[in-house]
């Protein structure tokens, strides 16, 4: 496919299509209700349909950041069910305006899961493993995708970790039996993540809903011989680097891409769902761990990002999940490449 340079951002997009979501508006369009494949009547509860919103029709998309390639990977998506304490700052109907504003059903958040790939020469690296299928039966479509653009799991070399929840770290994983997916690659994660969910007394702190995901990290990355812990923003491969965006986790990292003059951010869960905190930088939602630090965490990176027009990519952004990010006046406005 031909690929065509962006205006408002480094990266080479794969096509130049776009949509546009507003911090205020978060605009719905046409494109948008397609790509999530909504209309008026979708907005139901998830128990009146196995899936709602439609996967992408490409599983995975390739596009360059300077002379690295990155192939965007869909694993699934997660329509979780609506909580009414999702943001402790916003009222339940605050929250459901903005999906509503954004075509999404104000029932459920549609949270998709994009694993971006990293080439550059031989060297192949993850950003993140996706769920293993081991989250929700709607996700786990990672590797097929994977092996279908060209990849191998055995030549894998590194796997860069921004935290450890399930779903970027459960398809490191076998499910059954907890073996390495990737037997041959480096998995390189913050030291502060890493000996928050390692140290003995962190079973104690976290809800009983978490204590399964401790107690199966507890288990298995002491017992690996490949997890290679990376103090504060140091460079793990060539140009690319670990960026400090703590709150989601405690030791929850970005990772930053620079090649030639390209520069690109993977975002991870610093901006977890456009709808809420991207129109909304400032809400404190339900799944950070320390909200107002994860908010400082993410007003700072999406100043950046702005400032010196960084290109970035969202873990659960729709699909392919990269574009860039800009202002118009008080808003933040996210553009999305289209399919």
């Amino acid at each position: 496919m031909e690929s065509k340079e962006s205006p408002i951002c480094n990266s080479t997009l794969i096509e130049e299509d776009t949509m546009t979501l507003s911090r205020r508006t978060f605009v719905a369009t046409s494109a948008m209700a397609t790509m999530f494949g909504l209309s008026a009547r979708l907005v139901v509860s998830v128990a009146e349909a196995a899936q709602v919103t439609a996967d992408p029709a490409a599983a995975f998309v390739r596009y360059k950041v300077g002379d690295a390639e990155v192939t965007a990977i869909y694993d699934g998506v997660w329509e979780r069910p609506y909580k009414a304490n999702l943001v402790a700052n916003a009222s339940v109907d605050d929250v459901q305006a903005a999906l509503t504003k954004a075509n999404l059903p104000d029932t459920f958040l549609t949270l998709p899961f994009t694993v971006s790939v990293i080439k550059q020469g031989d060297d192949v690296i993850l950003c993140d493993a996706g769920t293993g299928g081991q989250v929700v039966p709607t996700a786990g479509k990672f590797m097929d995708g994977f092996k279908a653009a060209g990849f191998d799991p055995a030549k894998v070399s590194k796997i860069l970790i921004s935290h450890c929840h399930p779903d970027h770290i459960f398809g490191l994983m076998a499910k059954d039996t907890n073996a390495p997916v990737f037997a041959n690659a480096e998995i390189m994660i913050s030291d502060v993540e890493y000996k928050w969910w390692t140290d003995p007394t962190t079973l104690d702190k976290v809800p009983d809903d978490r204590k399964p995901l401790v107690k199966r990290i507890q288990a298995v990355f002491p017992t690996w011989k490949n997890i290679t812990q990376v103090a504060g923003e140091k460079e793990v491969a060539n140009g690319l680097s670990f960026v400090a965006a703590p709150g989601h986790t405690p030791g929850h990292r970005a990772f930053l891409l620079a090649s030639g003059k390209d520069q690109h951010m993977f975002s991870n869960d610093t901006m977890y769902m456009p709808a809420l905190n991207v129109a909304h930088p400032d809400w404190m939602g339900s799944y950070d761990q320390d909200a107002p630090t994860a908010v400082a965490s993410r007003q700072k990176m999406m100043a950046r990002l702005v400032a010196d027009r960084i290109a970035l990519s969202g873990y659960h952004f729709p699909f392919p999940g990269h574009g860039a990010l800009a202002k118009e006046g008080p808003d933040y406005v996210l553009t999305i490449a289209k399919i």
